[in-house]
C-alpha cells in the first residue's frame, strides 16, 4: 500500500474515532457532503485541503503520520499453502468469503448449514493465519488490506474461475442489477495502459464502496459479484481464417 493510501486510511480512522461524519466534516470545511465523499473516494487531496481537514478535526500533520505508522500491518495476499487449506474445506471458504463481506457470525449460521461452533472454529483458523482477528462476542476485525486479492492463478482464483465458467456466466445478464459488456477494440500501447489503469481504479472504487456499505445492517446489503477481465484475444473462429 502506498504512503498516501496509508495516510488517507489513517485519516478515515481518525474521523471515525472522533465521530466526525462526512456531513459534519463538510460543514466544518465549507464543502458539500457529496464533495467530501468524492474526495475520499478518489483519494485525492491537495496539501492545503488536507491541512484544512486536520485543523477541522483538531489534529496536526505529525499526529496523522504517527497514526498511519501505528496502523497494523495488513496482509495483501495469503500464501499458496494457506489458499490450498481454505479451498480444501468448503465451509472454511464460506466463512472466509463471508468475513471479507463483513457478514456477522449469526448471519453465517442463519444462511448456511454451519453451526455456531463450526463457524467459531473456522474463524479461529482464519485468526491463526492473520486473515482476521476474532474479537469478544465473536465479532471479527479483518486484517487484510483494502487491496487484498487472491493469488493470480492460485488455488482459490482457479476454483472461482471454474465456477464462473460453469455458473456465473451462464445467465442472460438482463436483470435490473445485472450488466455484461463485451467490447472489442484496437488500441495503441499507451491507450491500453491507460484503460487497464482505469479498470484497476474501478475495482478499487468497488472495494471502497463495499467497505462504506459494511456499516449498513446485513438485511440492507445484497451479494453482487463483479468481474473485470481484459487481454489480447481473438475468437478461435477468427484465428482459423487468418493468413
Amino acid at each position: 500500500m502506498s504512503h498516501s493510501s496509508l495516510m488517507i486510511d489513517a485519516l478515515k480512522r481518525q474521523l471515525k474515532a472522533k465521530a466526525v461524519t462526512y456531513a459534519e466534516l463538510a460543514k466544518r470545511i465549507g464543502l458539500s457532503e457529496a464533495s467530501v465523499k468524492r474526495m475520499f473516494a478518489q483519494r485525492s487531496f491537495t496539501l492545503e485541503r488536507l491541512e484544512q481537514i486536520l485543523e477541522a478535526v483538531g489534529m496536526d500533520f505529525a499526529e496523522l503520520v504517527q497514526a498511519a505508522t501505528d496502523a497494523p500491518q495488513l496482509i495483501a495476499q495469503l500464501s499458496y499453502a494457506q489458499e490450498q487449506e481454505i479451498i480444501g474445506d468448503t465451509k472454511l471458504l464460506i466463512v472466509a468469503v463471508a468475513s471479507l463481506n463483513m457478514i456477522p457470525l449469526e448471519e453465517i449460521v442463519a444462511v448456511y448449514k454451519i453451526s455456531e461452533a463450526e463457524a467459531v472454529k473456522y474463524l479461529l483458523r482464519l485468526d491463526k493465519t492473520g486473515f482476521l482477528r476474532l474479537m469478544p462476542n465473536n465479532r471479527v476485525k479483518l486484517l487484510v488490506a483494502r487491496t487484498f486479492s487472491w493469488i493470480p492463478n492460485g488455488p482459490i482464483q482457479t476454483w472461482f474461475r471454474g465456477e464462473a465458467y460453469g455458473d456465473f456466466l451462464d445467465a442472460r445478464f438482463a436483470g435490473e442489477q445485472e450488466i455484461m459488456k463485451l467490447v472489442s477494440v484496437m488500441l495503441s500501447q499507451r491507450s491500453t495502459r491507460a484503460l487497464l489503469e482505469r479498470l484497476k481504479q474501478v475495482a478499487d472504487e468497488f472495494s471502497r464502496q463495499h467497505q462504506d456499505d459494511a456499516r449498513l445492517p446485513y438485511e440492507q446489503r445484497h451479494s453482487l459479484t463483479f468481474m473485470l477481465a481484459a487481454r489480447p484475444w481473438m475468437p478461435k473462429a477468427f484465428q482459423s481464417l487468418m493468413r
